[in-house]
């Protein structure tokens, strides 16, 4: 994946708790507005999504 790809992997489920998507660990805003959104803001979801996997790992 390069950092403007989406990282959808068609595992759809937002979590109530954490607000992200099961799947891509993106929010429904992110994901709304994926299409709109500069490659630079792409890139900096990107960027974040391994953070965001390892908090979510901590938390279960």
């Amino acid at each position: 994946m390069t950092g403007s790809d989406s990282p959808c992997i068609r595992l759809c489920q937002i979590n109530p708790a954490t607000g992200l998507c099961a799947g891509c660990l993106r929010t429904l805003d992110e994901i709304a507005g994926w299409a709109s959104f500069s490659e630079a803001e792409r890139r900096a979801i990107n960027a974040s999504l391994a953070g965001r996997s390892a908090s979510t790992a901590e938390a279960r």
